[in-house]
């Protein structure tokens, strides 16, 4: 995969997220601040710019996208979206084009970092939910098609996202509504299998 081709797929992803930003906000607003369309539509403008930076390698590219992210303010989804855009820069190679196993790596290490900021597992209602999944989805992939790759990924964080309408908040100001965030789903999650959906596109 070149570096067109994968600034292609985050600006997709950058729109998917757009596209429900009004959603994000309804949803937040029941057990939140109301805001996280808000956030996250922040985030999507950020990377969506950094990605259409021409200049530099795909390292360089990554690199720019998370720096972009951490540079914003306010919504507890910025540290959490710029420490997964930064650990993945970790595990991005130099070369020019990316191979299936590079993207896996890439994946990896910047799940690696998520895991370690968030603190939060599958069946706690949060961006998890659908992070996990996709992550392991990835790495599980034994093909040679990114297509193929992008969509498993997209496929698992979508069925995370949609399990979350059944579980109790437990991390947030939600986790204070316990039960009665039973039958909304988290936001987080959502917004991150939107992100995978771009990337799949």
């Amino acid at each position: 995969m070149t570096k067109e081709e994968l600034a292609k797929r985050l600006t997709n992803a950058c729109q998917e997220i757009r596209s429900i930003e009004s959603q994000l906000n309804e949803i937040d607003a029941h057990f939140g601040d109301a805001d996280h369309g808000l956030t996250m539509a922040k985030i999507a403008d950020a990377i969506g710019e950094a990605a259409r930076d021409t200049d530099g390698s795909i390292k360089d590219m990554i690199s720019k996208c998370a720096e972009a992210v951490d540079n914003l303010g306010g919504g507890a989804a910025v540290p959490l979206w710029s420490s997964w855009l930064g650990g993945m820069v970790d595990g991005t190679p130099e070369e020019d084009e990316l191979t299936i196993k590079d993207i896996q790596a890439i994946f990896a290490s910047g799940y690696e970092m998520l895991d370690f900021m968030s603190g939060a597992q599958v069946g706690d209602k949060t961006l998890m939910d659908a992070a996990i999944p996709a992550s392991e989805a990835i790495a599980a992939y034994a093909g040679d098609n990114e297509d193929e790759l992008f969509a498993s990924a997209a496929a698992a964080a979508a069925e995370g996202a949609e399990k979350t309408k059944d579980m109790p908040s437990k991390f947030g100001r939600a986790k204070y509504f316990g039960k009665k965030t039973i039958g909304t789903p988290d936001a987080g999650a959502l917004s991150m299998s939107a992100f995978f959906k771009g990337l799949a596109l």
